[in-house]
C-alpha cells in the first residue's frame, strides 16, 4: 500500500513521522527535569548529584552525535532513525522500570547515545526531499517536534505521575516510541531521482563531497562548531534546569508546572518556526540562501540579553515571560543552524557536519551544566544569567565572520547516496 504513494505525498507523511519521532525524543529527555524534586527524593540526590545525572546523558549525547552524523551519511536516514527510535525507547522503558540510581544513570546514558540519530537523519531527509525555497520552513516545522515534546511534557508528565507514579511517566512514551519505529520502517524510502534533482538545485552539491579529513580543514566547520559550543548551553538550561528552577526558586508545585511550564517552550516553537519562515521569504525575494539565514540569526541574537533580567524578578510569571523570549532565540538558532549547514556544505556532508556540531554543542552544555548546579545552590545566580545573556551575541559574531559556502576541490570523488532499505 505504501508503495502506491506519490513521492510528493510521501515526503509530507515522512515529515510528519519525523515530527512525532522528535516529539518523543525531547519528551523522553525532558521527563527528568520535570520530575527533578520527585527523583531527588526517590534517589536521595542533591543539586550536584542532579548535575551528574544530567551530565551522564549529555556526555553520551556529545560523544555519539558526531558518530551519528557519519552513520547517517554512510547508511542513510531510514535505517539510522529506525535504530535510534528503537534504542532510545528501550532506554526510556528501562529508566521507568529501574529501582536504583545506578541503573537509572545507565539508562540515561543509553538515551544519550541513541537520541543523536534523530537530527542528522532529519536533516538528511530535508536536504534530499525538499528544495532550498522550502528548506528553512520545512526544517523548522520538522525540528519543532522537539519543542512540541517539551511543551507536552510538563502537563503530561505531571498528570501521569500524579495519577499513577513516576515510573509510568517513562514507560508510556517508551511504548509509543516502539510503535512509531515500526511505522517508520514500513513507510520510509529514499527519494526518486526527480525529487533529488529538485532538492539539489542551488546547493553546493554539484562540486562533489568532502572526505572526513577535508571537512576539518574548512573554515565554516570550525565557525559552526564554535557557534554551537557557545550558544547550545542556553537551550540545555531551559530543558534541564528551568522546570526545577520554577519549582525551587519561584515556588511552583508540580501540578502548577503541569499547568504553565509549557509556555516558554510554546513561545520558543512559534519563534523558531516564524523566524525560519522569515528567512525563506528573504530567499524568495532574492537574498542568497546562506545570507538570509545569517541575517535572521544575527537579528534574533540581539534579543538574548533579556536573560540577564531573570534574577532581578523572583516571580514565576516574569521568569516565564523572560524565558519565552530566550527560548525563541534558542530555537531560532537551533532550527536554522541546521539549514546554515545545508546551505554551506554539500548535502552528502550535511549530516556529518550536523553531527559534529551537535557533539560540540552538547560538550559546551556539559561544561556549562557543571557550573549551573553550583551557582543555583550558591550566590552565583546573577552571574549565571548574565553569562547566558552574552552567549548568543558572541555566536552571532562568529557566524557572520566565519561561515561561508564551502565547495570541495574538483578532484574530490563523488559518491552516490547509500541505499536505505
Amino acid at each position: 500500500m505504501t508503495e502506491r504513494l506519490k513521492p510528493e505525498h510521501r515526503r509530507w507523511i515522512i515529515l510528519v513521522m519525523i515530527f512525532f519521532a522528535i516529539v518523543l525524543n525531547y519528551f523522553d529527555r525532558q521527563i527528568v527535569s520535570i520530575l527533578k524534586p520527585v527523583l531527588k527524593s526517590e534517589f536521595g540526590m542533591g543539586d550536584p548529584d542532579y548535575a551528574l545525572l544530567v551530565n551522564v546523558f549529555t556526555v553520551c549525547y556529545a560523544v555519539m552525535y558526531p558518530a551519528a552524523g557519519w552513520l547517517v551519511d554512510r547508511f542513510g536516514a531510514g535505517v539510522m532513525l529506525f535504530t535510534g527510535l528503537l534504542t532510545w525507547s528501550a532506554a526510556c522503558l528501562g529508566a521507568g522500570l529501574t529501582r536504583s540510581f545506578g541503573s537509572f544513570l545507565v539508562f540515561r546514558g543509553m538515551l544519550g547515545l541513541a537520541e543523536p540519530t534523530a537530527f542528522p537523519a532529519q536533516l538528511r531527509v530535508v536536504t534530499t526531499w525538499f528544495p532550498s525555497t522550502l528548506r528553512g520552513t520545512v526544517n523548522s516545522l520538522c525540528v519543532a517536534g522537539g519543542t512540541a515534546g517539551a511543551i507536552m511534557a510538563p502537563p503530561v508528565v505531571a498528570w501521569i505521575t500524579l495519577r499513577y507514579n513516576w515510573h509510568m511517566a517513562f514507560i508510556i512514551p517508551a511504548v509509543l516510541g516502539l510503535v512509531l519505529a515500526v511505522g517508520w520502517k514500513l513507510l520510509y524510502r529514499n527519494p526518486p531521482p526527480e525529487i533529488e534533482r529538485e532538492a539539489a538545485l542551488g546547493t553546493p552539491s554539484e562540486g562533489g563531497k568532502f572526505t572526513w579529513p577535508q571537512l576539518w580543514k574548512t573554515r565554516s566547520l570550525w565557525a559552526i562548531l564554535a557557534c554551537r559550543f557557545v550558544s547550545d548551553p542556553v537551550w540545555y538550561f531551559c530543558l534541564f534546569w528551568l522546570p526545577g528552577y520554577l519549582q525551587e526558586e519561584s515556588g511552583l508545585t508540580l501540578a502548577q508546572i503541569g499547568m504553565v511550564g509549557w509556555i516558554p517552550f510554546l513561545a520558543a516553537d512559534i519563534g523558531g518556526v516564524g523566524t525560519a519562515a522569515w528567512s525563506d521569504r528573504m530567499v524568495k525575494r532574492g537574498r542568497g540562501t546562506l545570507e538570509a539565514r545569517k541575517i535572521m540569526l544575527v537579528t534574533v541574537a540581539a534579543l538574548a540579553p533579556v536573560c540577564a533580567l531573570t534574577p532581578r524578578f523572583s516571580g514565576a510569571l516574569t521568569t516565564l515571560v523572560i524565558f519565552s523570549v530566550v527560548g525563541a532565540v534558542c530555537l531560532s538558532w537551533l532550527f536554522s543552524m541546521s539549514v546554515v549547514i545545508a546551505e554551506a556544505f554539500p548535502r552528502e556532508n550535511a549530516a556529518s557536519v550536523l553531527g559534529i556540531a551537535g557533539g560540540f554543542g552538547a560538550a559546551g552544555a556539559m561544561l556549562f551544566n557543571h557550573q549551573v548546579g553550583q551557582m543555583i545552590a550558591g550566590v552565583g545566580a546573577p552571574t549565571l544569567f548574565l553569562v547566558m545573556a552574552c552567549l548568543h551575541p558572541i555566536a552571532a559574531l562568529i557566524l557572520w565572520a566565519g561561515v561561508r559556502r564551502e565547495r570541495p576541490a574538483p578532484s574530490t570523488t563523488i559518491l552516490s547516496n547509500p541505499a536505505t532499505p
